[in-house]
């Protein structure tokens, strides 16, 4: 069945919301449809030849922080196909033109939350994190003696810019985490009231400056089921961390579980007693270039990493990232030149999202057969490309 690929417009989306609300089971809305497009998105439709709309993907203008440069992000969500047209190409249809939406507004990588890993694989995504909720009991946690010098304190909705500019500056350095900034996250006006689903924010500060947030939610009951639902906590100093931790300690005696979604080393994790974790959810993400030239130049790397390697790229759905490339990193930068000669070392788009996140090093990205080296040759010269942080997210989309 063919299929026209296109921009969604105004007069598409009622009928892509509730494609959507079919894919993901959400309950029926009573309220009208909105007909506004939203600021720092773009819908990408399917349509059969009666112009039925059959298949939908989103396009998030995210920014992602690498080592203390925003990278330009087309995060991919909402993708949907009417049961009737699954099977037939749609899906990749769909995120084929998206990317190349993407190349065109200047993004450089990609991320996406699967429902199912294969159709992305086949796209060229690969599985390189998880945002995992974990529960931990409340009785572990610490409570230390408080702090000279540090003020803990309720916040409301005039400290939600405070929170945001304190999230910056612990997450900057690090690799994949959203900016929050521009696009989606834009407002018009200041707050009135705490996010949805938030119902308290407490504040640790020093000399009036924020050094550490958490923002909760307080759950329903107080016996043996009850949960404090930490959305998220952040903290610049130990000491800022301790207090935090402190203070979620004192729910005990009415929500006997914690349950927060915690960064893999940081100040508040290095005060939790996670051997004592319980597992809640995990959802897996997925990564992949969507321009390698910017993906390598727009980001940060580690300022004392120097190196080169060469390395042929194959990607299938975006063929302008196939070829033979040198990629270079010096003094906190990099770049990805094109060169005549084929490189004997070869590496698939998905083995690049492995490494460019630092999800894998050369030798695992090997054994998966995504990376294909003569014999003699150490895959481990690609780990230049993976150099820094680890990457992670906070943010479902």
């Amino acid at each position: 069945m063919p299929t026209l690929i296109r921009q969604l417009e105004a007069d598409d989306l009622a009928a892509a919301g509730e494609l959507g609300r079919l894919a993901f089971g959400s309950a029926p809305s009573t309220a009208a449809p909105s007909t506004d497009p939203r600021p720092g998105v773009t819908g990408y439709g399917a349509f059969d030849p009666d112009g039925r709309l059959v298949g939908k993907a989103v396009d998030l203008h995210h920014e992602q922080w690498w080592a203390g440069r925003r990278v330009s992000a087309a995060d991919v969500g909402g993708v949907a196909v009417l049961p009737e047209a699954r099977g037939r190409g749609v899906a990749l249809a769909l995120l084929r033109e998206l990317l190349r939406g993407a190349r065109e507004r200047g993004a450089a990588i990609s991320a996406l939350y699967p429902t199912v890993t294969g159709p992305y694989r086949r796209a060229g995504w690969e599985v390189t994190g998880a945002l995992r909720a974990v529960d931990l009991p409340t009785v572990a946690l610490p409570r230390h003696r408080p702090a000279p010098g540090l003020t803990v304190r309720p916040g409301g909705p005039a400290d939600l810019a405070a929170t945001a500019d304190l999230y910056e500056r612990i997450v900057r350095h690090r690799c994949g985490l959203l900016t929050r900034r521009g696009g989606v996250f834009d407002r018009n006006q200041p707050p009135t009231a705490l996010p949805d689903g938030v119902d308290g924010l407490t504040l640790v500060e020093q000399d009036g400056r924020l050094v550490g947030y958490a923002s909760w939610q307080r759950g329903r009951g107080y016996d043996q089921h009850a949960v404090l639902t930490v959305e998220e906590v952040l903290a610049s100093t130990p000491e800022a961390a301790r207090e935090l931790v402190g203070v979620l300690a004192s729910w005990q005696s009415v929500t006997p579980t914690v349950r927060l979604w915690p960064l893999g080393t940081d100040a508040v994790a290095a005060n939790l007693p996670l051997e004592q974790a319980r597992q809640h959810e995990q959802r897996i993400w997925m990564h992949r270039p969507v321009d390698v030239v910017r993906a390598v130049r727009s980001r940060g790397w580690p300022a004392h990493v120097r190196g080169r390697v060469d390395f042929a790229l194959t990607d299938e759905i975006a063929p302008w990232n196939s070829g033979s490339w040198r990629l270079e990193v010096d003094g906190g930068g990099a770049e990805l030149h094109r060169i005549p000669e084929e490189p004997p070392t070869q590496l698939s788009v998905r083995g690049f999202a492995l490494l460019y996140t630092g999800a894998a090093d050369g030798y695992a990205v090997a054994e998966a057969g995504l990376l294909r080296c003569p014999a003699g040759t150490d895959p481990g010269a690609l780990d230049l490309l993976g150099a820094g942080h680890r990457a992670e997210l906070l943010d479902y989309f």
